[in-house]
């Protein structure tokens, strides 16, 4: 994503994006984590913290960033909750230090891990 402004241009990657996304996402109640999933065996499995931007796919539309979040989170918390927490967390904090408007958080929850 390039951004203009009176002062030149300023160049976000990608990663910048998935890394802060993926941060905010963890950071929210009740979430034990990012998923990735195995293709050959269908399996979920968590991601360590150094490889959280693997759950995230961000792209653009009309330079407005799409965010795709894959997580975990923990047994007993509702689910609906935590998802519209971090749908509200994740766009805050990428808008607040990005400044690039964010047109959607989608939250696939990929399993629930006990403990």
């Amino acid at each position: 994503m390039t951004i203009q402004n009176e002062k030149g241009t300023i160049e976000i990657t990608n990663e910048v994006f998935t890394m802060i996304s993926g941060n905010a996402a963890t950071n929210c109640f009740g979430v034990k984590g990012m998923a990735y999933r195995n293709v050959k065996d269908g399996i979920v499995g968590l991601l360590k913290r150094e490889n959280i931007a693997k759950g995230v796919k961000v792209s653009f539309e009309d330079d407005e960033a799409v965010i795709d979040l894959h997580i975990v989170v923990e047994h007993g918390v509702n689910i609906a909750t935590v998802s519209s927490s971090i749908m509200t967390e994740v766009k805050y904090i990428v808008e607040q230090m990005t400044r690039v408007k964010v047109k959607s958080v989608n939250v696939f929850v990929d399993s629930i891990m006990v403990g």
